[in-house]
């Protein structure tokens, strides 16, 4: 059983009971582990120990940082479409979109290697070409096939092979100490005018904030479209590197996720613990 496994289990117990603060002993009995083993394995995991983050996967921690506001000082101009010469989260990040000729051609001439890796969060599979990062889906056991089978649906003259040698490069970027600003991650993603401008958007979020789906349609100078910002969410293929994770609702409950409510719990919770410990 992988460490994420263990974690998920001991996440969903947390979730469960949170209102009853269970102690260290109560969770590690979740995962067959003793309260030392347990204490080690999920603080290496998570970065903090499991009371730590305990305290932030409540749903008070989410409502502070709503009140926060700090999304409202998204430059909405950048939002809406302007060069990707803007600035992204931490210069990390530059998103290009498919163009109407290159969608037509459906991967005619483009090459595109995909691999399987173990994450913090479970297995993902990542594609890749040479303008980007493509996909990025976190994976199951029963559905583990179902990313490729999309990504050659999506692309069906396009040579697609695999090659985990390349993709690793893109798991140690995204889960270096230290993120290189000389040297950004591309993105090159598929979708209509007003997904590209939500997922731009997304990447504003900075790591330990979160925003609704009210201020991310305000951002983009959609505000009635709560709604449809939550359907381009969903369709996100990127996992992680677009942070959809980080959209929650106004009540400042965490809400779905494509990749399962247990995995949001266990990134946002991640990354408001670490970001804590780092201010």
């Amino acid at each position: 059983m992988s460490d994420y496994t263990k974690m998920a289990q001991a996440i969903n117990f947390i979730r469960k009971n949170v209102s009853t603060q269970p102690t260290l002993d109560d969770i590690a009995a979740q995962v067959n582990l003793s309260s030392f083993h347990f204490h080690r394995l999920f603080s290496r995991w998570a970065g903090v120990t499991p009371k730590r983050f305990l305290q932030v996967l409540t749903l008070e921690r989410a409502k502070q940082l709503l009140k926060k506001g700090n999304f409202s000082a998204l430059d909405v101009t950048y939002s809406i479409g302007l060069s990707s010469g803007s600035r992204l989260y931490d210069h990390f990040v530059k998103l290009e979109a498919v163009t109407p000729s290159e969608y037509k051609q459906a991967g005619r001439g483009l090459t595109i290697v995909y691999g399987y890796h173990q994450t913090p969060y479970g297995e993902a599979f990542i594609a890749l070409t040479g303008r980007g990062v493509c996909k990025l889906y976190f994976t199951e056991a029963e559905a583990r096939l179902a990313p490729l089978k999309d990504l050659c649906q999506e692309w069906p003259n396009a040579e697609i092979i695999e090659d985990d040698r390349q993709t690793a490069r893109v798991v140690e970027l995204l889960f270096a100490r230290q993120l290189s600003d000389t040297t950004p991650l591309s993105l090159w993603v598929r979708g209509t005018n007003f997904q590209i401008n939500v997922w731009k958007a997304l990447l504003n979020i900075q790591p330990g904030e979160v925003a609704s789906y009210g201020e991310i349609a305000n951002a983009i100078g959609k505000p009635t479209a709560a709604r449809a910002v939550g359907t381009a969410i969903g369709s996100n293929p990127v996992g992680l590197i677009i942070p959809c994770h980080r959209v929650i609702r106004q009540t400042g409950e965490l809400g779905g996720y494509r990749w399962g409510e247990t995995r949001k719990h266990a990134i946002l919770a991640r990354e408001m613990a670490i970001s804590d410990q780092i201010q």
